[in-house]
């Protein structure tokens, strides 16, 4: 019998483009290297996602002197954006991407608006359950 695969947990609550950047990346990443990975979006993070800016590039305002140089760069490097990075960690592993049911109710989001763009939607208890003895958790 196979030994289950380490979970990597990235539970993902705030939702400026550097802290998102971290959780598509760091999740990619953990997919390409074999684990599975689940990322729990929180509070913001389910906010931005149902308004359809997931991808917009925004910096917390104590970094606002530097953020046009930062948002110029990524684009003249060809940054890939948070979306598509979480598309690609789908093709290259196991990735599954889960809104909290509690953090939609809070933020005042429909199930409608983010049911497209996340795997399921699961309340705590069984967020829990699913991250029980994972490898790696992170709290972004």
């Amino acid at each position: 019998m196979s030994q289950p695969k380490p979970k990597f947990v990235l539970f993902a609550h705030n939702a400026t483009y550097d802290k998102l950047h971290q959780v598509a990346t760091l999740g990619l990443t953990a997919a390409a290297m074999g684990k599975d990975v689940i990322v729990i979006l929180l509070f913001w993070t389910i906010k931005k996602l149902a308004e359809g800016k997931i991808d917009q590039i925004d910096f917390p305002p104590e970094y606002a002197a530097s953020s046009e140089e930062v948002a110029r760069l990524l684009k003249e490097k060809k940054v890939p954006t948070i979306s598509e990075m979480l598309a690609e960690a789908k093709l290259v592993g196991n990735i599954r991407v889960i809104a909290c049911s509690a953090g939609l109710e809070y933020m005042g989001v429909d199930g409608e608006a983010v049911s497209k763009q996340v795997d399921e939607v699961l309340g705590l208890p069984a967020i829990i359950s699913l991250t029980a003895n994972a490898e790696t958790t992170l709290f972004i």
